[in-house]
């Protein structure tokens, strides 16, 4: 779903997703109608002397509810900003830290590959949800001394009870993402030790297992305890083990392999020019199987035409309209020279199925077709090449020789 960024912290846009605004009314009525066992809690193990009536009048439960939600998600702003600023004191920019439905997520433009690195950014997280617990506890001891006289009696019960909640809720963050299940923290924790004596890509994979393991269970849990939230989160770690898995994978599968390697190369390329008509661009996408072409003018690139173009137009009038009214020029394109794993994150990035090689062509892939008009189409890559390598690479057993390539000894 759509994000919006609300400010920056050290240099980083914090966002909001838009299933944020959904969570955050639900987390704020679960507090409160929960505060009088809450507060029966905080009473018991901290002695904190509460009075729950106090609490639970009229709006109040709903206002420290939302006071309380809302603190919550401070707490994994935190959380998020303790494994980014250790990333990047590594050397790996972060792109943005988004707030949303399961929590938050540092969205790394790099993940580190040195176990020691994972292990400090993985740990990073929890530590500072401790210390938010930590500080939201001394906060709530000393606020007797610091308010009494400053405010009411009831205000200061209240402001007990979120700084006590916090307090716990922080902590019990922070054990919950310790847990093994790949990829939350302690799942990465958990790779990066196994990752000490056997390739990246294996030690991935091992920690998806246990990841996709840890989901199962979690997720059978919450149906029988029906706990949809915690059925969410499984789902989610379960397709992000997944995910990532798949990733690394794949990064191991084409390191050393170029663009140039595993493209279509021109000469074998179904390629239009832009005074074919759209009726005959459609008959050749039907009979030649293709759903995109490129667009050549006296040899040269000039465009792309997919079939989303040639729907645009109804079909009674393609006979009417050429390639040229209907092509993009706005081309995503890449150097031959350039790794295989960097055309595939930009397809992925940008949501497309094809990128064109071009003869110096931009690594950023962002220039239209009139910047690349003295220069020369020389191959399409696209996911169909993608996965076709994959799969030689691994019936050949290429990558096993590439994971033995890139293992490290144990420290």
């Amino acid at each position: 779903m759509k994000s919006f960024r609300i400010g920056s912290l050290f240099g980083i846009p914090i966002k909001l997703d838009l299933t944020f605004l959904l969570v955050l009314p639900l987390f704020a009525y679960l507090i409160g109608i929960q505060i009088e066992p809450t507060t029966n809690i905080l009473n018991e193990i901290w002695g904190a002397g509460i009075s729950a009536d106090a609490l639970t009048g009229g709006m109040t439960p709903w206002i420290l509810g939302t006071i309380a939600a809302i603190g919550l998600f401070v707490g994994v702003v935190c959380h998020e900003l303790g494994h980014s600023l250790t990333a990047q004191r590594y050397g790996f920019p972060i792109e943005s830290i988004t707030l949303w439905l399961f929590g938050g997520i540092a969205a790394f433009s790099e993940m580190p590959e040195d176990w020691r690195q994972e292990f400090n950014i993985a740990l990073a997280g929890p530590i500072v949800s401790v210390l938010v617990g930590i500080l939201s506890y001394v906060a709530f001891v000393v606020s007797p001394d610091v308010l009494s006289g400053v405010v009411t009696a009831e205000t200061l019960d209240g402001i007990r009870f979120v700084l006590g909640y916090l307090a716990v809720l922080n902590v019990a963050l922070a054990v919950f993402n310790m847990v093994p299940a790949f990829p939350m923290d302690g799942g990465r924790v958990l790779r990066a030790l196994l990752a000490r004596s056997q390739p990246y890509a294996r030690a991935t994979q091992q920690a998806a297992t246990v990841g996709k393991i840890f989901a199962v269970l979690m997720g059978l849990f919450g149906l029988l305890v029906m706990n949809w939230l915690l059925v969410g989160i499984a789902l989610f770690v379960y397709i992000g083990a997944s995910s990532e898995s798949q990733q690394v994978t794949m990064k191991a599968a084409f390191q050393g392999v170029t663009v140039s390697d595993i493209m279509t190369p021109a000469k074998d390329l179904h390629t239009v020019t832009t005074n074919t008509s759209v009726a005959e661009l459609v008959q050749r996408m039907f009979s030649e199987r293709h759903t995109g072409y490129p667009v050549l003018e006296n040899g040269r690139l000039v465009g792309l035409v997919t079939l989303s173009d040639a729907r645009e137009i109804k079909p009674v009038e393609r006979d009417a309209y050429t390639v040229d009214e209907v092509m993009s020029t706005d081309l995503k394109t890449i150097s031959p020279d350039s790794d295989a794993m960097t055309a595939i994150e930009r397809m992925q990035r940008d949501d497309i199925g094809r990128l064109l090689v071009v003869d110096g062509g931009s690594n950023q892939g962002m220039e239209t077709a009139q910047d690349y008009q003295e220069q020369d189409l020389v191959g399409l890559i696209s996911r169909t090449d993608v996965m076709t390598a994959f799969n030689i690479i691994q019936k050949s057993g290429a990558m096993d020789v590439m994971s033995d390539r890139e293992r490290q000894p144990a420290d």
